[in-house]
């Protein structure tokens, strides 16, 4: 499907084709719009009367018309930052295979679609709650409050806009980093309204190893595909690979093959990483209009629950025995209450804590074991189980950095019981994960123009060879199928461009100063801006909800 929000300006495609380079302004075909609208309509359809399902199943009252809308509503801009990260990101995928002339462009964004969404579907999860770890603690546990809307349209809307922005100027910019800068906005514009509603500001521990790897990734591109070019031309002595298309005239097949291979994997791991991101957010939607359908993994099977509530009972014995003959809370809210707070001034390592989280680890077993299993927690305890044990899992996760000695022993133990913790709040159903691969695999389809002709004739200042393209796909690969792997979000946009101009500074083609700029400027920019109009939103939102 051709690209039905924008072409490009007329110029740029006299250009990609005084370059010898692939015609991009080919109209859009009736059926293709009509096949388009199906599927939109049939993925609305699927996760509305699979959210109602979900629903009746656990016995959730109905829903009152404001709560449903609102809800409703935050999906639907959820889908839409997806949507929008397809056409935006995935566009970098398909750039060298159309600029090549491996694929014909519709052909070429269809593909790209349909392995973004196999990407998606077939995820972990881990890079999804690696976001929502970056927002306090105490906003995510309230996220049904006002307060939780106000930062999910904030934080989404900020982030669309300045995608939407940088698409307008035909800049490869990062979903990853405007998401992120909307993430930090609404926590420093909490925090400097005094946290409302008992929130903070935000996990900056959790941030910096975000940043880590967003900024690794596109240093990591640059150099990896400049070296990738170098090896094959020392190894592959075939002169064909490291020439440009000539005309419209495909590649040898073999090479063809090749550039079609790392267009399929950058666009599968592109949803395996980038789909994720809007899953996560998805869920605190859910979890917070809906919590006892979704604040719980009601998926669990039953047979877990001996081995959960054991695990649970050990680590009370082993909080317990750090908390130096500190008397435990009186009750779980007592404990909630000092957990709670140690989390929001990070620190943990104190025998009141340590007591805390026995009581709290004691009360998540004591329920389990009386329910039976966490499926068959009934409503009415469904939030105290959920607080409880996503408290408990993040203190687990933070006690190491905080200053505990632990002995190796006690340090699996707490490892095996966080891990146990996550299972039961943390997952995906599958619904949620069909309906933001369908929202990110159509956004590939649509455009995708304005990035494409950026990456394909305008980072380098000669055509892209067929050894340059294949290069700068392969890394973009690799980095961002490790980056999954280990739950990292990571930038499709930074790693794929960056191994673009490293693959022309190594080859000897130079660079286009003014572009490269421009890409360099967007990407500074980014957090900044999305701080800025993530945290305005915020503020004006608080005054609504």
């Amino acid at each position: 499907m051709s690209d039905a929000i924008a072409a490009p300006p007329p110029l740029a495609a006299q250009h990609s084709e005084s370059k010898g380079g692939p015609r991009l302004d080919h109209g859009t075909h009736p059926a293709g719009i009509i096949v388009f609208l199906l599927i939109l309509v049939a993925g609305l359809s699927y996760a509305v009367f699979s959210l109602v399902s979900d629903m009746n199943a656990v016995g959730e009252s109905p829903l009152a018309v404001s709560a449903f809308v609102l809800l409703g509503i935050a999906l639907l801009i959820a889908l839409g930052f997806e949507f929008v990260n397809g056409f935006h990101d995935t566009a970098n995928a398909v750039a060298t295979v159309i600029y090549t002339h491996s694929l014909p462009p519709m052909v070429a964004v269809v593909w790209s679609g349909t392995f973004n969404f196999l990407g998606v579907m077939l995820s972990s999860g881990a890079v999804a709650y690696a976001i929502v770890t970056l927002l306090p603690v105490e906003l995510i546990l309230q996220v049904g409050s006002g307060a939780g809307y106000a930062m999910i349209f904030s934080l989404l809307i900020a982030a669309i806009l300045w995608n939407l922005g940088t698409w307008a100027l035909g800049l490869p910019n990062s979903s990853s980093h405007a998401l992120i800068g909307s993430v930090l906005g609404v926590g420093l514009a909490n925090q400097l309204m005094g946290g409302g509603d008992g929130t903070s500001g935000v996990d900056w521990g959790q941030a910096f190893k975000v940043f880590q790897a967003l900024l690794f990734s596109p240093i990591c591109g640059f150099v990896l595909a400049a070296l990738l070019l170098l090896a094959l031309k020392y190894t592959v002595k075939r002169k064909d690979l490291y020439e440009a298309p000539k005309g419209e005239t495909p590649p040898p097949l073999w090479i063809r093959g090749l550039l079609i291979l790392t267009c399929t994997l950058v666009s599968f791991f592109h949803g395996g990483n980038d789909g994720q991101k809007g899953m996560g957010l998805i869920m605190l939607i859910l979890i917070g209009a809906a919590p006892t359908a979704y604040a719980l993994n009601r998926t669990m099977s039953d047979a877990t629950t001996p081995a959960f509530v054991q695990q649970s009972q050990t680590a009370s014995t082993l909080f317990a025995s750090h908390a130096k003959g500190t008397s435990v809370a009186a009750d779980a809210e007592s404990a909630r209450k000092i957990v709670g707070e140690a989390l929001k001034s990070k620190q943990l390592n104190t025998p009141d804590v340590f007591a805390a989280l026995s009581t709290l680890s004691t009360d998540i077993a004591n329920s389990v074991k009386n329910y039976g299993s966490i499926r068959q927690v009934p409503a009415a305890a469904t939030s105290n189980v959920r607080n409880d044990m996503y408290l408990a899992s993040d203190a687990v996760r933070l006690l190491p950095a905080s200053g505990a000695t632990l002995s190796d022993e006690e340090k699996g133990t707490l490892k095996s019981y966080g891990a146990l913790l996550n299972d039961g709040t943390r997952y995906i159903p599958t619904w949620v994960k069909v309906c933001v691969a369908l929202a990110l695999g159509l956004g590939t389809m649509v455009g995708w123009k304005r990035i494409v002709v950026t990456v394909g004739e305008k980072i380098g200042k000669t055509h892209l060879t067929y050894a340059q393209g294949a290069s700068a796909e392969l890394v973009a690969a690799g980095t961002i199928g490790l980056a999954e792997l280990y739950g990292l979000p990571v930038s499709t946009t930074h790693i794929l461009s960056s191994g673009v101009a490293g693959s022309m500074a190594a080859n000897g083609s130079g660079l286009q100063a003014s572009t490269v700029r421009n890409m360099a400027l967007a990407w500074v920019l980014t957090l900044p801006a999305a701080i800025t109009l993530a945290g305005g939103l915020f503020f004006i939102l608080r005054h609504v909800f």
